[in-house]
């Protein structure tokens, strides 16, 4: 995808007026069933998932719970939940609903992360990131992420004009720059509170990509990460945690291996000692107490370990294929809004994939970011599948019935 086609021009008051009609009749433009290799695709991904889940937590699932289905069984009752609810918005939910449902969730996503600021959990962690429903916990910064998505491609599109206006400080730096970038501060700094700088750093990125898509010119981007890098290099010489996460990564070889190297080194383990084939499904020696929890952030090295290389390069070319389609759909969505959604959607989950592979190979340091449908944690699946929702039921409106 090129500038071009990331930052559509300007189009004539009769044109935009022509949109506003199709996004009010979307029901109109239905083209029959969602897009199938799509579903096949993010199928595969799930289906893959749950049977990781469960060989990577059964050792720590008896260990913790005395019972080694503990963790698929609650993995299972989310998805289920969660396929059920997106069922119906696929069936029902229009182009049209995700724009006007952008502010809403946008208003509910910062009443959730003030939430957490008073009445939050830390689940152990040390952090309070959570909010504890007894039933089952709620993690606000992953809805952030969803929310930012929605609210910044209504903006960008609402905004078109003014975006790429000629006009710098009344046009392009104020529209473009100045209120994305206070919708994306203003989710920053409420998640920086938390001491979640995996979650500000995805948001961060996640937001500048939609700034880039919506047409926002280069220079005051690269202005603008130009300003984040300072940041997080002031960051990690005023936060000790941060400076001790860089320095294990830095000098891996230095560092404790049975103290803060422990986690990388025994995922590294794992992932070396699978070799082309793997030493079997369910058959790994890493979960048995070496890498901690297993079934979270650190799941693809059980995947590395059991299945191999080859199984490694499975999962890589599904997540490649998702986005690969992903981007086809967004291409050829019913109007600039959605195409930005999907765009944004796909490129979460890209963004999310390749940090969790960098994280576990060693090549960044650990900042603890899930691997997108194999990770178990309940609200982080639940979105998954939600937003994969959101794409199937805009893959039904789309301009060509082959895409």
């Amino acid at each position: 995808m090129n500038r071009e086609d990331s930052a559509v021009s300007v189009r004539t008051p009769e044109a935009q007026a022509e949109q506003k009609t199709a996004e009010a009749s979307s029901s109109a433009l239905r083209k029959g069933s969602v897009d199938i290799v799509f579903l096949l695709i993010t199928s595969a991904l799930v289906l893959f998932g749950c049977v990781m889940v469960y060989s990577a937590s059964s050792v720590f699932a008896e260990q913790h719970h005395d019972t080694t289905t503990y963790f698929i069984t609650r993995h299972l009752i989310f998805l289920l939940m969660a396929v059920a609810f997106t069922a119906v918005i696929v069936r029902f939910c229009t182009p049209a609903f995700w724009r006007d449902f952008s502010y809403p969730i946008f208003g509910v996503a910062i009443l959730m992360l003030l939430a957490v600021l008073v009445v939050g959990s830390d689940l152990g962690s040390g952090a309070k990131r959570w909010l504890d429903l007894k039933i089952f916990t709620i993690q606000p910064s992953e809805i952030a992420k969803l929310a930012l998505v929605l609210i910044m491609a209504r903006f960008m599109t609402d905004h078109q004009k003014k975006v790429l206006s000629e006009y710098r400080f009344g046009g392009s730096f104020k529209y473009g720059v100045l209120f994305p970038g206070l919708m994306i501060g203003t989710l920053g700094i409420l998640i920086a509170a938390e001491r979640h700088i995996s979650g500000l750093m995805i948001v961060g990125m996640i937001g500048m990509s939609m700034m880039f898509l919506g047409g926002t010119r280069l220079r005051w981007l690269v202005a603008i990460a130009g300003v984040i890098g300072c940041a997080g290099c002031l960051l990690v010489l005023v936060s000790d945690y941060a400076q001790a996460r860089v320095e294990t990564w830095l000098f891996i070889k230095q560092a404790d291996p049975l103290g803060e190297a422990w986690q990388t080194l025994q995922g590294l383990m794992a992932i070396g000692s699978g070799g082309l084939f793997g030493v079997g499904l369910g058959n790994s020696r890493q979960k048995f107490g070496y890498v901690s929890q297993p079934q979270n952030d650190f799941i693809f090295t059980i995947v590395c370990e059991e299945l191999g290389f080859i199984g490694a390069a499975l999962v890589v070319g599904l997540f490649i294929a998702f986005v690969w389609r992903g981007f086809r759909i967004a291409k050829h969505a019913p109007d600039r809004c959605s195409s930005l959604i999907v765009y944004g959607l796909v490129f979460k989950v890209a963004l999310q994939t390749i940090l969790n592979l960098a994280v576990v190979t060693n090549s960044m340091p650990n900042t603890g970011i899930a691997l997108p449908f194999f990770s178990y944690g309940g609200t982080s699946l639940m979105l998954q599948i939600f937003e994969v929702g959101i794409i199937l039921s805009i893959s039904r409106y789309c301009t060509h019935e082959k895409i």
